[in-house]
């Protein structure tokens, strides 16, 4: 019976999960998220963290809602909390150093998250991902913009690789395992303790009448789980195409999204959620530039803005400043574009697509134009068209 507990636990902890599995489950998780209270979304809890940052300091004389009773904060802790509790069950949490210039690079690259983020009226997630399955057209501006982004991220990249003399070949990790203790091997138990605090912590907000905070974070520990053991990282989605050719990762977020569009599309059409929520104002330009910047940015980073954070849970120094950069400068664009008049009517309007052409129409596009992108990516994998040469 151990033997088999633990051939069970290796299955499940040691081995990554297929990522067509990942997108499947995280379809289904964000579509229970956003039945149970809002959609899953990422930069509206780093812009809370950055709003809480510059009221410390004194930058903002209007302090947020607290980071620990924001539902935006709440999901991006709980993914947080979930890819490190991940992390520690399958022994793979350990704290990674990179090189210098690697480093400026994940800097940068929040930085250029941040501002693609806050013209698109969300990252990878919510400009994207939970905006297409919010029926909004801003979503496609943004998918658009996102692979004209990575090309010429890309494109830097093998740049920098032939002209600029970095040393960025490798970074250092400080090992799980010493003399004394060996922490590789109490990994798995501090991982059971994480996902216990987890549950604790639910069970508290529910005793404060807090149910709906609480789930919430529970939620983002969940769909933090599955994206660490499936490795699923938009950057992926969108780089593998030009640069090895592989379409697993498009294929899985395009099932996945297809998912989201069916769920909210009868959260919204049954009137169970309003129909406007997650439809960004930002089609077209806002979703369009946007979306290029945030690309090329999530490509000098080496994540997007849930992979930062989930590789952040797996202690990578890298993506934690790419977060908390991110962080900073979305607030500090958002803050910007909110105050201007001009800058808010450039990023565009909110388009509901269903408004347009109905709901059944609405849905049989956007599900047409991800399989054509499923379709494509396929194609593109077995006949290296699109692959970019360095």
């Amino acid at each position: 019976m151990m033997n088999l507990l633990r051939r069970g636990y290796g299955a499940i902890f040691y081995e990554n999960w297929p990522i067509w599995l990942g997108g499947v489950l995280l379809g289904i998780m964000s579509v229970i998220t956003f039945a149970w209270a809002r959609p899953w979304g990422v930069v509206g809890g780093l812009r809370n963290w950055g709003d809480w940052f510059f009221k410390v300091i004194g930058l903002y004389s209007q302090a947020p809602v607290s980071p620990l009773i924001s539902t935006n904060s709440l999901i991006v802790l709980g993914l947080l909390w979930g890819s490190f509790a991940s992390a520690l069950l399958s022994k793979q949490f350990a704290i990674r150093m990179a090189p210098p210039f690697e480093l400026l690079k994940g800097a940068v690259g929040g930085i250029l998250m941040g501002i693609g983020a806050a013209m698109a009226g969300g990252c990878n997630v919510g400009g994207f991902y939970s905006a297409i399955g919010a029926l909004s057209l801003s979503g496609i501006a943004m998918m658009i913009g996102l692979i004209m982004g990575a090309y010429l991220g890309l494109r830097y990249v093998y740049w920098e690789l032939e002209h600029v003399a970095t040393g960025s070949a490798g970074g250092s990790v400080t090992s799980a395992s010493g003399k004394g203790l060996n922490l590789l091997a109490v990994e798995p138990y501090l991982g059971f303790l994480a996902l216990l605090a987890a549950i604790v912590f639910t069970w508290v907000y529910a005793d404060m009448a807090l149910t709906r905070e609480g789930v919430l974070a529970l939620c983002g520990v969940a769909i933090g789980i599955i994206i660490q053991r499936t490795r699923l990282c938009f950057v992926r989605a969108f780089r593998d195409p030009f640069m090895t050719g592989e379409a697993e990762v498009p294929r899985a977020v395009a099932i996945s999204i297809i998912i989201v569009i069916l769920g909210s599309a009868a959260l919204k059409w049954t009137g169970l959620r309003g129909e406007m929520v997650y439809v960004p104002q930002a089609f077209w330009f806002g979703g369009l530039v946007g979306g290029i910047i945030f690309g090329f940015g999530m490509v000098i980073a080496g994540g997007c803005g849930s992979g930062s954070v989930w590789r952040a849970g797996e202690g990578q120094i890298k993506l934690m400043l790419a977060v908390v950069f991110f962080s900073i400068t979305v607030s500090l664009v958002e803050r910007a574009i909110d105050a201007s008049k001009a800058l808010t009517a450039l990023m565009g309007n909110r388009v509901f697509l269903p408004h347009f052409i109905g709901y059944r129409w609405a849905i049989i596009s956007l599900i047409a134009i991800l399989l054509l992108y499923y379709v494509i990516t396929t194609w593109n994998e077995k006949t290296e068209k699109f692959m970019v040469e360095m």
